[in-house]
């Protein structure tokens, strides 16, 4: 769209050119108006931004572009990066999704009150009150910290995975149904070194 800017000691624009803006701006957009610069170079015309907290929009050579955000408390890394933070036996477990041998972790028998966040990112996991001795050579749990964990089935659909809802760490795995006298009858079965614990008030 063209705009003939008459030279005169006072700036102004046409109703009709005044119309093309407002049709151009599609409804689901706020426009904040700004100030018209008389420098050519730095000519802003409209201010875009969009409702949806989700997207960002911007008004970039004569079009609307959109960037997706990401999730609220979602952590991505590179594989590089989380090689570099992690120790070697963390990378495997929490990255490659191996497993600790039974009976070796650090917190299998420790049951002391604290928070278990993921050894990964920080983020707060298990409180003490849900963790039992199943007696299976890895720290248990009944049930998680909500909205902290997500469950994934196999590939051979056998076990479901349970995985840091953060930053995607492997934990370990859920069961239930195993007839263990626990509120969920369930069990998460995670690796200690998937975890961090940090003894204390396990209110959060």
């Amino acid at each position: 769209m063209a705009l003939n800017v008459l030279q005169s000691s006072s700036l102004r624009l046409s109703s009709a050119t005044s119309s093309t803006f407002k049709s151009f701006v599609t409804p689901s957009l706020s426009l904040a108006a700004t100030p018209f610069s008389l420098s050519p170079p730095n000519l802003n015309l409209l201010r875009i931004s969009s409702s949806p907290s989700s997207f960002r929009r911007g008004f970039h050579g004569g079009r609307i572009t959109a960037m997706a955000s990401s999730a609220p408390g979602s952590i991505n890394k590179p594989e590089e990066e989380w090689r570099a933070i992690l120790s070697p036996e963390q990378f495997r477990i929490l990255r490659q999704k191996g497993t600790e041998y039974p009976g070796t972790g650090e917190y299998n028998k420790v049951f002391a009150d604290g928070i278990y966040s993921c050894a990964g990112c920080g983020t707060p996991l298990y409180k003490s009150a849900t963790k039992f001795d199943s007696g299976c050579g890895w720290p248990a749990f009944f049930d998680g910290i909500p909205g902290a964990i997500n469950r994934t089935a196999d590939p051979d659909g056998r076990r479901i995975e349970i995985t840091c809802a953060a930053c995607g760490g492997h934990l370990g795995h859920v069961f239930k149904g195993e007839g263990f006298p626990t509120p969920t009858d369930e069990r998460h079965c995670v690796n200690s070194v998937s975890l961090k614990f940090a003894p204390g008030n396990a209110t959060l």
